[in-house]
């Protein structure tokens, strides 16, 4: 029975992102959890997809209020980059 439960990392990959809009059904994130219990990769790659989501929907409101902006600065960058480091850690 649980066999049907499982799923390799690319399902993983491609349901996390689904979840992540509000896509994934409550099977897909049945699976996706169970998946995270012996694969912490996928689990790692989930909290890092939610806080580039969660940085740039932040970066976004704010360009809106001022003159928007192509791209992030560099000290925005170097944040970022730190933010997840610490994730990796």
């Amino acid at each position: 029975m649980f066999k049907k439960l499982e799923i390799t990392c690319d399902e993983a990959t491609t349901i996390c992102d689904k979840n992540q809009y509000g896509e994934a059904t409550l099977l897909e994130k049945i699976k996706l959890n169970i998946h995270f219990l012996k694969c912490k990769i996928c689990a790692l790659y989930t909290k890092q997809n939610a806080l580039l989501t969660k940085m740039y929907k932040k970066k976004a409101h704010a360009d809106q209020h001022k003159s928007a902006t192509l791209c992030m600065s560099e000290e925005e960058k170097e944040k970022m980059r730190k933010e997840l480091e610490k994730l990796s850690a």
